[in-house]
């Protein structure tokens, strides 16, 4: 389920220079509108994947911010803009060569040596942070997509679930009708069988409004209008991890985007250090000025009357306010030590969000394998029991009740904890940043600490 989640998040390496060609786009159209035209009548969560990605804004967005930042890069590490500037006179400055008319200088400031490379180092940090920002972004549709599809997949299984026991328990209104008939059973029974039916009724009613509203919110993740059209969810295979909880630690710390943005900030900051010390240093000016010289009107002029002045500047700003100075290094400093506790509370977090996850899914494996080999197989034989008793003089209907409502609730408990697992599994692959059910092999061997393959 998840290699799509890789293919999308390699492809944004292709996808870097952000360039487009005619041919390429209306081939990718074409695939949309295939895609599209799958989804309405079966959804299948690879399609929902790939369709998303080239739909989502919330993709488009982050890619966007993306380019801002290779820009700023560009940006930062150039040199300052030369100056311009021109004098006119109108009354000329009268020199031993004649009237100074006009002048002009051109000026271009130049940073401390070193200085841009180091600014470039600190965005060059932005760039990359920017781009993990990026695949989280995917990978957080990716999470959102398939826990919706989760989520419909138990919705739709339940409904099926309902309309079926709805099925049975409108056979065993009527069975009651004429057990009480007989005598065999109380008005009571009859009373409880009608409720159950009734409570069957709203539970359809309220599956199939749920059912609305996780199509919306799919429509919504896809960019589409909530009431758009989706056909019904296909079933997804049963998946387990292959990796303990100390190595999906491991791997979350390798791979999750949040550590990986908390160390590169830290070097930032580092990099942010030294480009405040370099900042505290002189820069210099290079400088050519021209000045336009008139005629002298004098009687007898010197040879070299009238000639223009040239002229070459040099100067330097004097960063002479030590404190303001001293401010912007102690400002990086504590950036720097801000960063490092940072990265601590991240990784901490994180650390403790994989425990919980880990806990609700193995709590939520245990139950589907209690439902699915022994409450459930036991509810059906107590039904098969009960029903057997009852049509024997042997039971009560009271009893047969009893136990076909409580194989319905388990049926519906057994749907609801594969969803929990499936849902869980998927948040767990996102805060790892691999696929769990695959270890790692020479054909998936992408992670960059070679530990699993990547999303």
């Amino acid at each position: 389920m998840m290699q799509l989640a890789k293919k999308m998040i390699s492809g944004l390496i292709i996808l870097a220079g952000f360039a487009s060609v005619s041919w390429a786009e209306t081939a990718g159209e074409n695939t949309g509108r295939a895609i599209l035209a799958r989804l309405e009548t079966r959804l299948s969560l690879p399609d929902l994947l790939t369709y998303a990605y080239d739909t989502s804004p919330s993709i488009t967005a982050s890619k966007q911010s993306w380019k801002t930042f290779i820009e700023n890069y560009r940006i930062g590490t150039s040199y300052p803009d030369p100056t311009l500037a021109t004098t006119y006179y109108p009354s000329p400055i009268e020199t031993r060569l004649g009237p100074q008319d006009w002048n002009f200088t051109l000026s271009q400031v130049i940073p401390f040596p070193g200085t841009l490379s180091r600014r470039g180092k600190v965005l060059e940090s932005d760039v990359a942070i920017s781009r993990l920002r990026l695949d989280k972004t995917v990978k957080i549709l990716v999470r959102d997509l398939s826990t919706a599809y989760y989520e419909l997949v138990y919705i739709q299984n339940a409904i099926a679930i309902a309309r079926a026991n709805l099925a049975l328990n409108e056979k065993l209104v009527r069975i009651g009708e004429n057990s009480y008939a007989q005598d065999r059973s109380q008005l009571y029974d009859l009373s409880k069988a009608s409720a159950q039916t009734a409570q069957i009724h709203y539970d359809i009613h309220l599956l199939e409004e749920l059912e609305k509203t996780e199509k919306a919110r799919i429509n919504t993740l896809i960019n589409r209008e909530p009431d758009a059209p989706l056909g019904p969810a296909g079933a997804l295979e049963a998946r387990a991890p292959v990796y303990t909880l100390e190595a999906v630690y491991e791997l979350a710390m390798a791979h999750q985007e949040d550590i990986r943005i908390a160390d590169l900030a830290f070097d930032r900051s580092t990099d942010a250090v030294r480009l405040a010390e370099l900042e505290n240093l002189p820069s210099f000016k290079l400088g050519l000025f021209y000045a336009g010289i008139g005629n002298p009107d004098v009687a007898n002029p010197p040879a070299d009357a009238g000639d223009d002045a040239v002229g070459l500047q040099l100067g330097l700003n004097l960063p002479l306010w030590f404190g303001k100075n001293k401010s912007r290094k102690a400002k990086a400093l504590a950036l720097k030590e801000k960063s490092r506790a940072e990265k601590k509370i991240v990784s901490n977090r994180i650390k403790e969000e994989i425990s919980r996850l880990w806990f609700k899914m193995e709590n939520s494996r245990r139950l589907v394998t209690l439902y699915e080999t022994r409450m459930l197989p036991r509810a059906l034989d107590q039904v098969a029991t009960a029903r057997t008793w009852f049509e024997q003089g042997l039971g009560n209907f009271s009893d047969f009740l009893e136990v076909r409502a409580t194989a319905y609730n388990f049926q519906l408990s057994l749907e609801r904890a594969r969803a929990d697992y499936g849902q869980t599994l998927v948040k767990l692959e996102q805060l790892a940043g691999v696929v769990l059910d695959r270890k790692k092999t020479p054909e998936n061997d992408t992670g960059e600490n070679g530990k699993g393959e990547t999303l």
